[in-house]
């Protein structure tokens, strides 16, 4: 058994080449002996975003508060508030974050292949963030 207190825990900003705004990533777990899940719970600021990425082997979101979106690729952005869970499949492109007036927190898990859990393409521009 591996039991890791609350305390124990840090939180770090988004790195600036995968979010655009004020993003806190709290990682709740990362891959254990031959595990290849993690999961982390990503605080949005209003406005603040992923940029555009997939994974390897899909990704869960559970959203724990606010209001935000989630939109994959060629298709129009949703909604996501406090309870929703989304389910992204494997090699989607996709961007997810805060709404523009409101936070938003999820918890992402996700599966490693070859020690990789994302691949992090461009930055979600504004006019794509807005549905222009």
């Amino acid at each position: 058994m591996a039991l890791t207190k609350v305390q124990e825990r840090q939180s770090f900003k988004g790195p600036e080449n995968w979010f655009t705004g004020h993003v806190r990533v709290e990682m709740l777990f990362t891959p254990q002996a031959k595990a290849r899940t993690s999961a982390g719970s990503v605080t949005f600021e209003p406005e603040a975003r992923t940029a555009w990425h997939s994974h390897p082997i899909g990704q869960s979101l559970i959203v724990t508060a606010g209001v935000g979106y989630v939109q994959f690729w060629g298709e129009e952005r949703q909604e996501i508030v406090s309870g929703d869970v989304v389910w992204i499949p494997a090699g989607v492109k996709h961007w997810h974050g805060a709404s523009e007036k409101m936070a938003m927190t999820h918890i992402a898990v996700q599966e490693e292949e070859n020690g990789s859990a994302a691949d992090w393409m461009e930055l979600v521009s504004d006019a794509q963030y807005a549905g222009i």
